[in-house]
């Protein structure tokens, strides 16, 4: 069964209006103040963040897109034949692209991206490289549970994918939470192949999330031009600024939306208080030691069976079993 862009039908279970209303008066309630990540990604937003990963500074994508490059092969050996390929977070698809050239007889590609232009964009340049490959689009937010399509025929193994070092979004309890998450959704004799970024030189690290051309300003900024537009609400985008910091202690970059004066912004019916230099809290980018992520996996159940690093051992893809029962 080959899938054209044409024949494509897309499994919508985008998040909402009201959902996201509910999330930013909660995130605003908050102290100190929250928004999710997630909400970065209109379709500006995703253009933007494809525009991050090509500022000189921005290590990730090129460390792991040349891991890919030299062991895709291996990874798809290792997956193994009939594999139903679940990515989370889509985005261009150019690392899956590489992946899917070389896996043996893919049961299904089911992308699970919150941006739907970024989905349908992605999906309809797979499906013309690889029409042998059932695409089954899902626009949701991955962090909550998701109902799978039903593949054409059965898969050896449902196989998770998560790229980008995406994981270092979450704080430790929720990163274990989604890794749970997949854990279940993988179901008996899957796996997961993760991003994840490594410790290293604090000076490398802040550099990326703080490029000379803005980049990331213009993205972290975008949130506030995102909600104004959809929900109506009313934050003066010229009077913040974005500030990204690494908290060697904690092993994360903590980014944060500075308020530069006294501003009220409303949500509805109801008004929330910004002080002068306030700072609200929109991304964590957590790094890990191979060692930290491993712990951390195994309280989600899973165990790490192999690990590709780059030679300077920047960042690693990683491919996770079950192990355990979930440790509570």
């Amino acid at each position: 069964m080959s899938a054209q862009p044409k024949d494509i039908r897309l499994d919508d279970r985008h998040p909402d209006i009201e959902d996201t209303l509910h999330t930013v008066r909660r995130g605003l309630a908050a102290k100190p103040k929250k928004l999710p990540s997630r909400l970065f990604y209109d379709e500006r937003g995703s253009a933007l963040f494809e525009a991050i990963c090509e500022q000189p500074e921005y290590y990730l994508t090129r460390t792991e897109i040349a891991i890919m490059r030299d062991h895709a092969g291996d990874i798809a050996e290792t997956l193994g034949p009939d594999v139903r390929l679940v990515e989370y977070g889509s985005g261009s698809g150019i690392k899956t692209r590489m992946l899917l050239e070389h896996l043996e007889t893919p049961v299904a590609y089911v992308p699970v991206e919150i941006s739907r232009t970024a989905l349908m964009e992605s999906v309809a340049e797979l499906a013309t490289r690889f029409p042998g490959v059932p695409m089954q689009p899902v626009c949701a937010d991955f962090t909550q549970p998701l109902r799978l399509p039903v593949a054409a025929r059965s898969p050896r193994r449902t196989v998770i994918y998560f790229p980008g070092s995406t994981i270092g979004n979450f704080e430790t309890k929720d990163a274990i939470k989604i890794l749970r998450q997949m854990r279940t959704e993988m179901s008996d004799g899957g796996g997961i192949i993760v991003g994840v970024d490594l410790k290293k030189d604090p000076a490398q690290i802040e550099a990326a999330y703080n490029d000379a051309a803005g980049v990331t300003r213009d993205f972290t900024l975008n949130m506030l031009v995102r909600l104004n537009r959809e929900i109506g609400t009313d934050f003066e985008v010229d009077a913040f600024r974005h500030r990204a910091r690494y908290n060697a202690l904690a092993g994360r970059i903590e980014t944060t939306l500075v308020s530069t004066k006294r501003q009220d912004v409303h949500v509805g019916q109801d008004v929330f208080a910004f002080r002068e230099d306030e700072a609200m809290q929109v991304e964590y980018s957590c790094k890990y030691s191979l060692d930290d992520f491993a712990q951390m996996a195994n309280k989600a159940g899973l165990s790490v069976e192999k690990v590709w690093m780059d030679e300077d051992q920047r960042f690693s893809v990683q491919y996770l079993v079950r192990s355990t029962p979930v440790v509570s």
